[in-house]
């Protein structure tokens, strides 16, 4: 795995008229600059305590290449104040995520018992106050070792291997599903498993009769309130159909499990192609919102907007909203033959009035060369480009669509590209790494632009309930001579916190935002 961040190089094209800097109610306060053993490391994992302490999971990495060497524990109060840290000398292959609950770090790890000739989901547990972690084994599947067992996943769908899991948390990060597609023999296997993040078993769902004709990548999942019905929302690509020119391998289907069985509604209206499809369950109904194209290349024509009974999964409307021709100059310009294409959903935001305010980013991954000392090697150049938002009112009207262009290419650890988007009230706020003085390049556009900069600032965009945008530099290179992992921050929604780390070398520090 690689660790070093390569320099990115970054262009922002807001669109539309950017109003007063004084009008975005944002602020922040900074951490001490901690000194730091571990050179190479990546975030693992961030999340707070009931005491308020902010904890935080890196693995760090030694030797030549870079392997993990372990994972070091940071947890601070809320001043900002390093209260205590801990090396827990265990690297581990498949580390998956963590979370605190009742005064325990959890640490999900996948690991292969050769002995037992299984995998195994395990987990790592601590008491923050006093560390000490022991293990115990969570669930297990027979199977023959893999290459990648995690290789499936919204990016990656290589079926073939054998053996593949995904785990999927909620938005809460109050549960979290475990789905594993195996082999016993000459049959395929796929199982369900919720839990709870006290660790008890929910839900376990054999969903083997259903990928007979379909193999299933599931992208994100709603949960309700009592852990009692799993929706897992995902792409079903059929195996033997035969397939006329202008369709699709695969079509979106939403499947419910309850300890009764399974529901599953598809959504493959003809000459309608869904792509990055959300649930978000509200009260007794389930809608979804994503985008759609009207062919089968992701050439994205506007958004769509089903609303669902959540209990039986029916329709009871949808609307496809066409992109605006303004909303395609404004994002283009006068390019002929633009076209939208490979959009991730990024974040969702119910505002008091039930609109929907939705995100996504253009992201693709490109192949490369890197010249080393005396070598080539080939290497993964990922892409985080344009940002799309879009709000749509109660009923899934969409009253307007906006566009942040941007270009952002990184071999190294993502968490300082992208952007973290956050809602509240009737507004949307984007927090990103740029450049230092915004460009006006027209009446209507104004340019964030960075080449290779070691410090990049962190700019806030904000957007409200109409759709102006406006925007201010909130943290300073100058202040904060590290750069950001500005798409990996803890967000606390009860007291509209965000919590970001800077790290590089063996510097750190952290940067607490409050929208006010």
């Amino acid at each position: 795995m690689r660790t070093r961040r390569s320099l990115t190089a970054l262009l922002f094209l807001a669109t539309l008229t950017f109003s007063n800097a004084q009008e975005i109610p944002v602020d922040y306060k900074l951490g001490e600059n901690y000194s730091d053993r571990y050179k190479f490391s990546t975030v693992l994992a961030i999340d707070r305590s009931a005491k308020k302490q902010t904890v935080l999971v890196r693995t760090y990495y030694g030797g030549m290449p870079l392997r993990p060497k372990g994972h070091f524990i940071e947890v601070y109060d809320a001043e900002l104040n390093l209260v205590a840290d801990h090396n827990y000398k265990y690297a581990g292959k498949h580390m998956v995520d963590g979370f605190v609950k009742n005064g325990q770090l959890y640490l999900l790890e996948l690991v292969y018992d050769h002995k037992d000739e299984a995998y195994n989901y395990v987990v790592h547990q601590s008491p923050l106050d006093e560390f000490n972690f022991t293990e115990r084994k969570l669930l297990s599947i027979p199977s023959k070792e893999v290459l990648n067992p995690l290789a499936v996943n919204k990016y990656n769908r290589n079926f073939g291997n054998g053996f593949s899991t995904a785990t999927h948390f909620n938005d809460e990060r109050s549960a979290f599903a475990v789905t594993v597609h195996h082999r016993e023999g000459k049959e395929e296997k796929y199982h369900i498993y919720l839990y709870g993040t006290d660790l008890k078993l929910q839900l376990d769902y054999d969903f083997s009769a259903n990928i007979e004709d379909k193999n299933y990548a599931f992208e994100n999942i709603e949960v309700s309130k009592d852990l009692k019905e799993l929706y897992l929302m995902g792409k079903a690509f059929f195996k033997k159909r035969r397939f006329d020119v202008k369709e699709r391998r695969f079509q979106y289907e939403l499947v419910k499990i309850t300890q009764n069985g399974y529901k599953t509604q598809e959504f493959a209206d003809p000459g309608r192609f869904s792509e990055s499809l959300k649930p978000v369950l509200s009260g007794t109904d389930m809608k979804v919102v994503g985008f759609y194209a009207d062919r089968k290349d992701n050439r994205y024509n506007g958004l769509v907007y089903f609303n669902l009974d959540a209990n039986s999964l029916d329709i009871k409307a949808k609307k496809y909203n066409p992109f605006s021709d303004q909303f395609m100059l404004d994002k283009f310009g006068r390019e002929v033959d633009a076209e939208i294409k490979n959009l991730i959903f990024k974040s969702v935001h119910i505002t008091p009035n039930n609109d929907i305010l939705f995100s996504a980013e253009e992201y693709f991954v490109t192949a490369g060369q890197d010249i080393g000392t005396g070598a080539t090697k080939k290497v993964d150049r990922f892409h985080y480009n344009d940002i799309v938002l879009a709000k749509l009112n109660a009923s899934g009207t969409m009253e307007w669509a906006r566009n942040i262009n941007k270009a952002e290419v990184t071999q190294g650890d993502a968490s300082y590209a992208s952007y973290t988007a956050y809602g509240e009230g009737e507004n949307m706020y984007f927090f990103i790494n740029s450049g230092e003085n915004p460009q006006k390049m027209s009446k209507e556009r104004i340019l964030f632009k960075q080449g290779f900069s070691r410090n990049p600032n962190m700019f806030v965009i904000k957007v409200d309930g109409s759709g102006e945008l406006s925007y201010k530099k909130l943290v300073d290179d100058k202040e904060v001579r590290l750069p950001i992992m500005v798409s990996r921050p803890f967000i606390d929604e009860a007291s509209d916190h965000l919590l970001f780390y800077a790290k590089r070398g063996t510097k750190k520090q952290l940067v607490e935002v409050t929208v006010k």
